[in-house]
């Protein structure tokens, strides 16, 4: 039961072939059978994931048809749930517990879901490996001595590793696509204000956006139509109509065309992941779609661009860690200032501090306008890009990666090579479009390729329709770890 997708997961529940309880304690084994090798969780929910299983049980046996009932789903741990602990993989809020619901939380319950527990993760959403969690770090199951990527890397494990039907993680410059990428799932950062950030705890709060991670696109597009919409608790939540996600999958995708941007098929890029992207579109050409070359000029820019940006974000949001308010406090402190300062280095890990300092430098009396305020008009610059470009195209296809996983310590001695490994996914939180990756192939030696997706502005239901015609005419999705 534990490898099911929602799909699979609904029908069953509804057709009475197991019950809510029975499948959440398959998963359950399972974590308990895999837990030790992969490290997916921060902690489990077992109490409240047992209570949620029997409500859906009664509700399913009144005849109540909601789309996630019954459904095991887990949750990146900087995604508030009440009575939980929220933890963003820091030692400075290891012992926080939320005393309310995400918006997110509050929807995937209403629409019946079972919440198993909270996934591991680089220490506040800042990595690529989840090799900077405080708690543990987290194991490809494809290959574990490779990282699974990051940040959302415990909730990319645990789909991949079937310890969850699903997944909701969390993407300011390819926290889901990287991570779903390396592992072989479907991750989908949506369009900047398409999903409310109210309880989700902030990096950045221009670039954060909260998406799913599934095991196919149509499980993708299940979670996303419950999750998305309108929120007076976050005013940056766009009033845009939420159409049937699920719907437009069935359309096919002739006169369509897929844009491939010369920018990202140059020198650094792995040759088997070249490959099997252009096979890809290859594929997507078969399917009816028009292949076509367009240019994003400014791409060269993206990583210093957001790393500006995102880093000075983070400062401001990170200074509320101050040990008064709540979360850890240290004890070596005489005075005010002491206990100020000593929170924090004890609190925070190395690549937290590293970008508090850099986001603190670029918003410095005599440096904004030199960094960040340089910063915000690139981003402009790079947003434009994307415009142009969709003037020739309806979707844009590259590589989710520069390469497959890599192994743990690689990148770690070299901060701007762990960097360089968002380098194609950056750009679209800097745009605000929507991003996903699908498993489109596998390297030499097993490990998951993944194909990116973007499209225009809250365009998300093409990427979907493309998307899902691709797996349902490819079987690198069905494709499952050794573990």
């Amino acid at each position: 039961m534990h490898r099911l997708t929602i799909e699979q997961a609904v029908e069953g529940l509804r057709a009475g072939k197991f019950s809510s309880v029975e499948l959440t304690r398959a998963i359950y084994d399972r974590i308990d059978q895999v837990e030790e090798s992969v490290s997916a969780y921060i902690h489990l929910t077992r109490e409240i994931a047992q209570n949620q299983a029997q409500e859906a049980d009664r509700l399913i046996a009144q005849g109540e048809k909601k789309p996630l009932l019954g459904v095991p789903v887990a949750l990146k741990d900087l995604i508030c749930a009440q009575g939980t602990r929220t933890t963003c993989g820091s030692k400075i809020l290891n012992d926080f517990v939320s005393p309310y619901d995400a918006t997110v939380v509050r929807k995937l319950k209403e629409a019946g879901a079972v919440l198993i527990g909270k996934t591991n993760m680089d220490e506040f959403g800042m990595g690529s490996s989840t090799e900077n969690s405080w708690h543990a770090i987290s194991k490809n199951p494809w290959s574990l001595e490779r990282t699974p990527g990051g940040s959302s890397g415990g909730s990319a494990v645990a789909v991949s590793a079937n310890e969850c039907i699903a997944a909701l993680g969390s993407d300011t410059g390819g926290s889901i696509r990287q991570p779903a990428s390396f592992c072989g799932i479907t991750g989908l950062k949506p369009t900047y204000g398409r999903v409310s950030r109210f309880g989700l705890i902030a990096y950045a709060s221009s670039l954060d956006q909260i998406g799913p991670m599934a095991k196919t696109v149509a499980d993708t597009a299940i979670l996303l139509n419950v999750i998305c919409g309108k929120d007076p608790k976050d005013s940056t939540s766009a009033d845009i109509a939420v159409p049937n996600f699920s719907q437009a999958l069935r359309k096919d995708l002739k006169g369509m065309k897929v844009g491939l941007p010369r920018e990202y098929f140059t020198t650094g890029l792995d040759p088997e992941v070249e490959e099997s992207v252009r096979r890809s579109a290859k594929t997507l050409e078969s399917l009816g779609m028009e292949i076509v070359e367009v240019s994003l000029p400014h791409l060269e820019y993206a990583v210093a661009c957001y790393y500006i940006v995102a880093c000075a974000e983070a400062s401001a949001n990170l200074s509320r860690y101050d040990g008064v308010k709540y979360g850890y406090r240290s004890e070596h402190s005489d005075t005010l200032m002491e206990m100020y300062s000593n929170t924090r280095e004890e609190g925070f890990g190395k690549e937290v501090k590293r970008r508090i300092l850099l986001g603190t430098f670029v918003l410095s009396s005599g440096y904004y306008d030199a960094y960040y305020l340089k910063g915000q008009k690139v981003r402009t610059l790079i947003k434009n890009d994307f415009e142009n470009a969709f003037k020739q195209c309806d979707v844009i296809a590259s590589p989710t990666a520069p390469a497959p996983a890599f192994k743990f310590n690689e990148k770690t001695g070299d901060p701007l090579q762990m960097y360089l490994s968002d380098i194609y996914t950056i750009s679209a939180n800097l745009a605000g479009i929507p991003g996903m990756s699908i498993p489109c192939g596998q390297s030499a030696s097993g490990l998951p390729i993944g194909l990116q997706l973007m499209a225009r502005q809250f365009d998300e239901e093409t990427l979907l329709r493309v998307g899902h015609q691709y797996q349902q005419n490819t079987d690198h999705h069905l494709k499952s770890p050794p573990l």
